[in-house]
């Protein structure tokens, strides 16, 4: 069965997810603040979606089906009439998307469901506007949709379980991976990244390094990584044992900024190091040891390769 998907806000957000719901097959519906907007806005989303077959970065038939399963409706109450799953990209403003909820809650199905792309509004604050809150919670695309492919799932206190599992098959039939949150302010996505900026500009600020070399460390060594490997696994390849002796180094200048987590020290209390020793924050089995550190070394220079292939980004 062919889903029915509604967009509310077709602008840059809202028009990538689109692209990548109707990529997957489903039949597309966006709205926006009036109808003109939303007509120039899929204009601009096939032309884009044409540029994106030149490049090779969507499928040579990817023009014709969007065209074909991305629509118009004349008003957002058109738009989720009759949609299963309906997705609000709307600006960053909790009076703007209570505002719409109030109107998607009136129009739609009892039974769709009502997702938010919010970066940082508590999803439970927003469910007040929601009629029958147990249907709605965040899915967070990042930016450039079509292309970052992770997607954060978050449910609020009184989001149904059925609802989260629909919402994940939802997405996974676009080929992107979810990961399912609690509703906190900033989630995990922002709350980590910001965490990185905002250390970036204290070492700006007291004039350590330029943001060019920042920059350039982190994508070359950490961040090199992080495509593969997040923290935790970073952390049990690295020794947690190691990581203990940094945190005491770091307390030497930044007590306060860099204690050393709880969860780390109970663990080195229980003798797991990580990798080294069988167990950590991921317990890897030790037999699996050697054939994660391979894939491991395959996966850098596979990574190195690309980047040189790529050449630097065109930013001079």
């Amino acid at each position: 069965m062919t889903r029915r998907i509604a967009i509310v806000g077709s602008g840059y957000m809202g028009g990538g997810i689109a692209q990548v719901m109707a990529l997957a097959g489903a039949e597309v519906l966006i709205s926006d603040v009036s109808l003109e907007v939303t007509q120039a806005n899929r204009e601009r989303l096939i032309e884009e979606t044409r540029k994106f077959v030149a490049d090779g970065l969507f499928p040579s038939d990817a023009v014709e089906r969007i065209e074909r399963q991305v629509k118009v409706a004349e008003s957002i109450e058109e738009a989720v009439r009759d949609a299963d799953f309906i997705e609000e990209a709307v600006p960053e403003k909790i009076d703007i998307k209570h505002d719409i909820f109030k109107r998607v809650s009136a129009a739609a199905r009892p039974d769709a469901i009502i997702a938010t792309n919010t970066s940082t509004i508590s999803i439970a604050k927003l469910s007040e506007a929601v009629t029958h809150p147990e249907r709605f919670l965040g899915v967070h695309f990042s930016n450039p949709s079509p292309f970052v492919p992770g997607v954060e799932i978050i449910p609020h206190e009184g989001t149904a379980p059925e609802v989260v599992e629909r919402a994940c098959e939802i997405v996974h039939e676009t080929g992107k991976e979810t990961a399912t949150v609690k509703d906190v302010t900033g989630f995990v996505l922002n709350r980590l990244q910001y965490a990185l900026f905002h250390e970036a500009t204290q070492l700006l600020e007291e004039g350590v390094a330029s943001p060019e070399d920042i920059d350039t460390l982190v994508r070359t060594t950490f961040g090199f990584r992080l495509p593969f490997f997040g923290p935790f696994a970073i952390a049990d390849m690295a020794g947690l044992d190691v990581y203990n002796f940094c945190y005491q180094s770091l307390q030497t200048d930044f007590p306060e900024r860099f204690a050393t987590p709880e969860v780390l020290s109970s663990l080195i209390e229980q003798g797991k190091l990580g990798t080294k020793s069988g167990g950590g924050f991921t317990d890897v089995p030790a037999e699996r040891i050697p054939d994660l550190i391979a894939w491991r070394n395959r996966a850098y220079v596979k990574l190195s390769e690309l980047m040189k292939e790529l050449g630097p980004p065109p930013m001079k």
